[in-house]
């Protein structure tokens, strides 16, 4: 029959006592018994030693080694069961130089290697030792063989029986019950105290109910898809759950180390570490768009949740880009109405060389600017990108341009990451411009350089490093998302690469964002030029 674990805590308590006294007790009982044990073997190892010393010394034996063979009969095997018997030994063998041995209690196993290594012996050293062999375990004494030149010639080796080590050892037991009965007065006492002192921790939950809480606290916090952070008020990390690690991206060990060791130097590690104040507060870590909310604690700690909107982000960058392209399909609606209207009148009038002619220039004209695009950017997704957005800036009435020095090859390393940048740098142009945004993808070596610039009013030299701080912006946030990430995206995006992001005044007015990017092109394979440093020294801002 099963027998149950009590739910009650007083029941479990008094198992807890029960045990606690028992093993106090044991404690109290080896405390006086290791010194004793020890004894008593070495009072055995040191006999077996005086034996194998006694053996050894007889000259009779050696010249019997070197003059017989190792049979059931041989002289040796008579003289060390002589001994044993005498002595009450376990066991005497006589072992020669390659450890076959010469004699033993069981006359089977002569000739046989000895169980045990006799390497430290045949070497000249003399051991004592508890080890078990073929006859069980043994209290042994060790010794070389030598003869009257001093030559090892082999080894003797005794054995004392344990279990008579043992019997002696369990005599002494009854001696120490009066020290036993103190350790059971010390075990009850500290039961008594551990009792009392978990019936206060414990709040008079069964133990079983706080298991079952702990575990729905874990498998909580390691199944939600928030990022949960649990801070000392040292600053150091106490708890991190699955999500969490992934968003920040930290290890396993990041429990018990300081926050400010685990990530770098940012508005991140401030948000985490309460050196940002507010709530839902937007942060961007890895290429990822988060929203922190920092709780403290009653002990000076606090916990930190973060929830992942990156999705929502990007999702929200189509609607504009979406929105975008709506408004420029309306007005190419209208234009490619006029002009249908313009082919028709020019038929109706019978001038059909003139409305074959306007049908063919429109088409070159669109078809040329397009070609123009996939003609110098060779990855397709940026070529799609310019593209989409000229239409957009041609709908805002600004001219969209493609520089002179543009020339970017099809060996891209992630696309996708360049579309963020560029799109991002190109919206923020478009936004700010009078009537022109410029362009330009340049492909060097490995590195890659975007610069786009615009003839609006300018970025102020004193929030040219804010602009790319997470939340910062001067524009009206949309009802859908929030502002002031695209440029810090950017940023983030180029130190990846271990790039830059600055931006600087453009002649003329306006201003010019420049993005290097090392390693960003799969091969090296391009014309000279300059290199990489020379095109970080060359960025507007200065290098980094």
């Amino acid at each position: 029959m099963r027998i149950r674990w009590p739910r009650r805590v007083s029941a479990q308590v008094l198992l807890m006592q029960l045990a606690i006294t028992a093993g106090v007790t044991a404690l109290a009982t080896g405390l006086f018994l290791a010194p004793l044990s020890h004894q008593l073997d070495d009072q055995a190892e040191s006999r077996a030693l005086a034996i194998a010393q006694a053996v050894a010394a007889d000259p009779d034996v050696v010249q019997e080694l070197e003059s017989s063979r190792p049979t059931r009969n041989n002289p040796v095997q008579a003289e060390a069961e002589r001994v044993r018997k005498r002595t009450q030994a376990l066991y005497v063998v006589v072992m020669d130089t390659h450890g076959t041995r010469w004699s033993h209690t069981d006359a089977d196993r002569i000739g046989d290697p000895v169980s045990t290594s006799p390497k430290e012996a045949l070497s000249g050293k003399e051991v004592k030792q508890i080890d078990s062999g073929t006859l069980g375990r043994s209290a042994r004494g060790k010794v070389p063989l030598r003869d009257r030149s001093g030559r090892i010639v082999g080894a003797v080796s005794v054995g004392i029986g344990y279990t008579s080590v043992r019997n002696r050892l369990l005599a002494s037991v009854p001696g120490l019950l009066l020290y036993a009965g103190a350790a059971l007065a010390v075990g009850v006492l500290a039961a008594v105290w551990a009792s009392r002192r978990l019936q206060r921790a414990t709040h008079g939950l069964a133990f079983a109910d706080i298991s079952a809480l702990l575990d729905e606290r874990e498998a909580m916090l390691h199944g939600i898809r928030e990022g949960v952070v649990a801070l000392d008020p040292q600053g150091r990390v106490r708890l991190v759950n699955d999500e969490a690690q992934r968003l920040l991206g930290l290890g396993g060990d990041a429990a018990g180390r300081p926050l400010d060791e685990l990530l770098p130097p940012g508005r991140t590690t401030d948000v985490l570490a309460g050196r940002a104040e507010g709530a839902d507060l937007l942060t961007v870590s890895g290429g990822r768009v988060l929203v922190a909310n920092r709780m403290p604690t009653e002990d000076g700690g606090a916990v930190v949740t973060l929830r992942d909107r990156t999705e929502l982000e990007q999702l929200g960058r189509e609607l504009d880009s979406t929105h975008g392209l709506l408004e420029a399909l309306r007005a190419q609606d209208h234009e490619h109405a006029n002009r249908l209207h313009t082919v028709l009148g020019l038929l109706e009038l019978g001038l059909n060389d003139a409305a074959a002619e306007y049908v063919a220039e429109v088409a070159d004209t669109h078809r040329a600017s397009a070609e123009e695009v996939a003609d110098r950017v060779h990855e397709p997704l940026l070529s799609a990108l310019l593209v989409g957005k000229a239409a957009i800036a041609a709908e805002r009435g600004v001219a969209l341009r493609i520089s002179s020095a543009t020339w970017l090859p099809d060996r891209v390393v992630d696309p996708r990451d360049l579309v963020t940048v560029l799109g991002n740098l190109i919206d923020n142009a478009l936004d700010a411009a009078a009537s022109a945004v410029e362009v330009e993808l340049r492909a060097e070596r490995k590195t890659l350089v975007l610069r786009v610039s615009d003839d609006g009013p300018g970025v102020p030299p004193d929030l040219r490093d804010r602009i790319f701080t997470e939340g910062w912006t001067t524009k009206q946030a949309p009802a859908h998302r929030g502002r002031g990430l695209g440029l810090a995206l950017v940023r983030r995006l180029a130190e990846r690469y271990g790039g830059i992001a600055r931006v600087g005044a453009r002649a003329g007015g306006g201003a010019v964002f420049t993005v290097v990017l090392p390693e960003a092109l799969a091969s090296a394979e391009f014309t000279a030029g300059p290199s990489a440093a020379e095109l970080f020294a060359a960025a507007p801002g200065g290098a980094r």
